[in-house]
């Protein structure tokens, strides 16, 4: 078991978050329970997930806790372009959000290849 704090790829995603919590405040109070409230639960499922599979007791388990990480990263990544189609935020923070995912999206890659190359 490993303190998820000290992993950067963790931080990266709990600043994404809030981040996100950030520019959301913005959105129409119709989208509390729409849109608001989706790409919440999507960038907070990243870090929830990474620190969730610190607390497993193999390598493998991790590894899977990652993998659900990525999948959150990209729905986040969709419902961030979507936010700016609907012109909910505006392009530059869209822009800002979308190249922390990305970059997030590469770090959980990049370790999930490691855990699978160690084992």
């Amino acid at each position: 078991m490993q303190d998820f704090r000290k992993l950067a790829v963790w931080q990266k995603a709990h600043h994404l978050t809030l981040e996100v919590y950030r520019v959301t405040r913005g959105f129409p109070k119709d989208e509390l329970y729409g849109m608001t409230s989706q790409i919440r639960r999507a960038a907070a499922s990243v870090p929830t997930n990474i620190a969730e599979g610190c607390g497993r007791r193999s390598d493998a388990d991790f590894a899977r806790f990652l993998s659900i990480a990525m999948g959150s990263a990209s729905e986040l990544d969709y419902l961030i372009v979507l936010s700016r189609d609907l012109n909910l935020m505006n392009a530059r923070s869209a822009d800002a959000l979308a190249g922390s995912a990305t970059e997030l999206k590469r770090m959980l890659a990049s370790l999930i290849r490691k855990i699978e190359a160690d084992n």
